[in-house]
């Protein structure tokens, strides 16, 4: 019966260590993506509606993403993009999927 308590305490900490290296959640955004001229990277723009303060319109805000390629993207196609590790000086998302192609 000992011998089992003892085993039982010591895969305790092996799972208090696997619970600490679970990744967190990372953040992932849908776009489309703008230029294509690089080799495995293409440059996402994202549109978002925000309120103005002042005059309480919606104001269309875009920002552009660095994202790695391995699927082929090309201009105008509608991808996801997730946050991934820092893969050059300016790229930190990866394409996910390619939601929708683009019209041809």
């Amino acid at each position: 019966m000992e011998e089992k308590q003892e085993e039982n305490t010591d895969s305790a900490p092996a799972e208090a260590g696997k619970a600490e290296t679970k990744r967190a959640h990372r953040s992932q955004k849908i776009g489309v993506v703008f230029s294509d001229k690089m080799q495995k990277t293409v440059v996402v723009r994202v549109d978002r509606l925000v309120l103005h303060t002042r005059y309480r319109r919606y104001v269309r805000r875009t920002s552009k993403f660095m994202a790695h390629d391995e699927l082929g993207a090309t201009v105008g196609d509608k991808v996801r993009i997730v946050e991934t590790r820092p893969l050059s000086a300016r790229k930190r998302w990866r394409v996910l999927e390619i939601v929708q192609k683009a019209a041809k």
